[in-house]
């Protein structure tokens, strides 16, 4: 089952389902008028909403175009953002770049901040930024929304608690980060608003590539029109979605509707770090991890972050090559005076 959030005159927008081909869409407002309503009910309302997702895909043309240019982010804010670091080679180079040793213990323990959640921007939004000089910069990830589920539950129970999947583009603010972390108090203004794709899917639109708690698909990057990443999101993932959402939940319940991040996908090219897909490799999904190599390679970074103008693309294709989300497709452009 595939859903989204078309804008309206409301917060929350509106629910619709969207058929498989994302083509065609239907709303639903006599089951749920948002997706957070039906995520409050998700036992109830997703069998009914999977019937009109299979009547929507026998006979998309009696409903109305999908344009996800008018999405929200499926959750246009949430409960809930807390975004994961799973992919352990992303932030051993960010230790490596600055001549710094990684604690044995990232390798056992998830790293994971709490993003602010009560203004996503929609798919299609431009990014905008006050400032070049603030390191902008985007992450391709992926995303999981989970039901209600206790403080302190189990891994396996974790992983029942998944509802959807989403592909999320991070914002990050990176010339902002050092000084924050610096005050040993975490991320704040460096991360400004973050974007997911135009769909929601639930497990079974991913079929066999989902599976031991990964996404086994390559995620697509392109920056300015150029391949830029094709990551393979099951690979190098040291720690999967249900270990991430155990992790969340130590101290705390999960309401439904929690968001939980992967981090930047990140792959080793063999046992060394990534590389370029014009060099052979899978590329990456940030501009800082082509930094981060640069300096360890050369001393000093040679890619700049982006600029006005800059566009990202970010996606992710099954195996007969059509898009399971959409695309994630935005513009950064000055925030406007006031």
């Amino acid at each position: 089952m595939k859903l989204a959030t078309l804008k309206n005159n409301t917060r929350d927008g509106q629910l619709v389902v969207v058929n498989r081909a994302l083509t065609h869409c239907q709303a639903v407002p006599d089951l749920a008028a948002t997706l957070q309503q039906t995520l409050d009910d998700w036992a109830n309302v997703a069998p009914r909403l999977q019937r009109v997702y299979e009547s929507l895909n026998s006979n998309p043309e009696q409903q109305h175009t999908f344009d996800p240019t008018l999405c929200h982010s499926p959750l246009p804010r949430a409960y809930q953002w807390a975004d994961g670091s799973a992919y352990v080679n992303h932030v051993e180079l960010v230790r490596k770049a600055r001549n710094a040793e990684m604690p044995e213990s990232f390798w056992r323990d998830p790293l994971m901040y709490q993003g602010g959640s009560d203004s996503f921007l929609g798919p299609r939004d431009d990014i905008p930024v006050a400032s070049k000089a603030w390191g902008i910069d985007f992450e391709a990830e992926i995303a999981v929304i989970t039901n209600d589920l206790p403080m302190g539950a189990s891994v396996d129970d974790s992983e029942k608690s998944i509802c959807l999947f989403m592909l999320v583009n991070d914002v990050s603010l990176r010339s902002l980060i050092p000084a924050e972390l610096a005050k040993g108090f975490g991320f704040f203004q460096s991360k400004p608003s973050s974007a997911f794709s135009p769909v929601a899917v639930t497990a079974d639109e991913l079929g066999s590539a989902w599976h031991d708690g990964r996404v086994h698909l390559p995620l697509r990057v392109d920056f300015n029109q150029q391949a830029f990443g094709r990551a393979h999101a099951g690979r190098d993932m040291t720690f999967n979605f249900p270990q991430l959402i155990a992790h969340a939940a130590k101290t705390r319940p999960m309401s439904a509707g929690a968001i939980i991040g992967s981090g930047t996908v990140s792959n080793k090219h063999n046992t060394d770090h990534g590389l370029a897909i014009g060099d052979g490799g899978l590329g990456y999904s940030c501009i800082a991890e082509v930094r981060m190599i640069e300096t360890i390679e050369h001393g000093a970074p040679k890619t700049s972050f982006m600029q006005y103008g800059d566009r990202v693309h970010i996606d992710m294709h099954n195996d007969a090559g059509e898009s399971i989300f959409g695309a994630i497709d935005q513009q950064v452009v000055p925030y406007p005076e006031t």
